[in-house]
């Protein structure tokens, strides 16, 4: 698989988690945990969701930088205009997806469902690209590979870190939680699950030993 092919399957993964970050917002029942802290910030300030996603990830790009410094691969810079397109279609789609209005619970789970499903297919497919990360999955790297930390574990915790400083500012500024509920919790839980659902369905390791893009059922 050629890195254009790579670049290309990487941006087409990051329009459709952008996607699913909007269908999950629109389900009612709160946002995925690394849309918690800018969602909230979008309630109580003039900005969008996608413009506070990309000032947030910006800011996670500059942790990388500043606690990777040489060990920060040039290349990853490139995270600042994926971020931008990213962004761009989070807020696309929240228009897109604006006929979405459930009127029951039910009505509530099934958006959810479908744009967390959308989330861990562009994840697992930014996977199989192996070409950049997102800045929320790269300073989860950063911090895991500076203080030697399993990346699993930084990366709860750094789930948990952006819905504290949401619902602390949620409190504060909206008199109430808003952004974070079961859906928030259901989206955390899942989406690993589907992902490596994705992954062993949608791409095989080659002769070379690389994973390719190859679904196969």
């Amino acid at each position: 698989m050629s890195m254009v092919v790579r670049y290309v399957l990487f941006v087409v993964a990051v329009i459709v988690q952008a996607s699913g970050i909007a269908l999950v917002v629109k389900s009612m029942l709160g946002t995925s945990p690394i849309s918690s802290l800018p969602y909230v910030i979008s309630l109580v300030s003039p900005f969008t969701l996608g413009q506070m996603t990309f000032t947030i990830n910006m800011v996670m790009v500059l942790g990388q930088y500043l606690l990777l410094r040489k060990g920060f691969d040039t290349i990853q810079f490139l995270q600042i205009p994926v971020t931008l397109i990213f962004s761009w279609f989070i807020d696309f789609f929240m228009d897109a997806w604006a006929w979405v209005i459930p009127t029951n619970y039910v009505l509530q789970l099934l958006p959810l469902l479908i744009g967390t499903t959308l989330i861990a297919f562009g994840v697992a497919v930014q996977g199989i690209a192996n070409v950049l990360m997102l800045p929320g999955e790269g300073i989860v790297y950063a911090v895991s590979r500076c203080f030697q930390i399993e990346f699993g574990r930084v990366k709860t915790g750094n789930d948990v870190i952006l819905v504290i400083l949401a619902a602390v500012i949620s409190l504060i500024y909206l008199d109430g939680i808003e952004g974070i509920r079961e859906g928030t919790l259901i989206s955390a839980l899942i989406t690993g699950t589907i992902a490596r659902f994705f992954l062993k369905h949608l791409g095989k390791v080659d002769a070379k030993g690389k994973l390719v893009f190859r679904p196969h059922w």
